[in-house]
């Protein structure tokens, strides 16, 4: 993973953001335009080295490619623990 404390704190941002994003009911559209954006801004702010910022999108590329982070998340009835 990441060994910069800035980089490893943009991540969780974004992870964070985009989880939330999704609950709200954003749908990938909306959400590649919200990590674009945020890229975008990192890039121009030069907040983060160019390399690291590459690393970056590829990582919450690669979280975004995975639909478990995305699974919405249903309480389980007392009937249904019962039964399992």
């Amino acid at each position: 993973m990441f060994q910069d404390p800035q980089t490893v704190r943009h991540y969780q941002k974004l992870t964070d953001a985009l989880a939330n994003l999704w609950h709200q009911g954003h749908r990938y559209d909306g959400i590649r335009l919200y990590v674009d954006g945020y890229l975008l801004c990192l890039r121009q702010t030069k907040a983060l080295d160019i390399p690291l910022i590459h690393r970056l999108e590829e990582e919450i590329f690669r979280y975004m490619r995975d639909p478990s982070n995305f699974e919405l998340s249903f309480p389980h009835t007392q009937t249904e623990i019962d039964y399992h």
